[in-house]
């Protein structure tokens, strides 16, 4: 295993307090946002077709985030595969859910790069990248540790590998560790679109 996975790992394996690869939060799906961490906020990048796009776009879907990149050996592989694999579960429910996966190698990530990328596992998979400090200000924002290992062309990005669920307002609600079960995930989105459908069900009225 190359040097960059055992860090990624061992960084996830830190943040859950050593409770295990597969350990995650259950969904903090009634709870007030003030007690939610803080993580997520506003970004401004670029997606598969060159469009500008911000976390404003995403609203009114659930988010899945992850950070990594394309010439990642074996994290970030595994990661787009679960992503794909969890809409695959979700069937009709996958309209609810956009996976979103954020570059941290922004000098060889390009868009064209990423949209082949992305789509080798799901063309729903929204590949975003920009310029490094774009970048570095997302990975801020959600709490996210990269770092450039070796020099030359042929170098690693260590990363940490969580996957952040926001709801449709772009709060965070809960993280997946690195490699959680598939079926550990749908459970957790289904029972938050679930939460979400019985809320706006009793939501008072707008006022006209």
């Amino acid at each position: 295993m190359k040097r960059s996975s055992v860090i990624v790992i061992a960084l996830a394996l830190l943040g859950a307090g050593g409770a295990g690869l597969y350990a995650w939060s259950p969904p903090a799906i009634t709870g007030p946002s003030e007690t939610r961490p803080l993580i997520g906020g506003a970004f401004s990048l670029v997606d598969t077709n060159g469009k500008r796009v911000t976390d404003a776009d995403f609203r009114g879907k659930l988010m899945l985030v992850f950070f990594g990149y394309t010439h990642c050996p074996d994290v970030c592989p595994t990661g787009l595969q679960q992503a794909a694999d969890v809409l695959a579960k979700l069937g009709p429910d996958a309209g609810e859910v956009v996976p979103v996966f954020i570059s941290v190698d922004p000098a060889r990530d390009t868009p064209s790069v990423m949209k082949s990328y992305v789509e080798q596992f799901d063309p729903r998979i929204a590949g975003l990248t920009g310029d490094a400090a774009e970048v570095a200000a997302a990975a801020k924002a959600y709490r996210v540790y990269y770092r450039k290992a070796g020099s030359g062309d042929d170098y690693s990005v260590d990363h940490s590998a969580y996957v952040y669920l926001m709801d449709r307002n772009g709060k965070f609600i809960t993280n997946f560790m690195f490699n959680a079960p598939v079926d550990v995930m749908v459970d957790g989105l289904k029972k938050q679109i679930a939460a979400d459908v019985a809320r706006d069900a009793i939501a008072p009225p707008t006022k006209s």
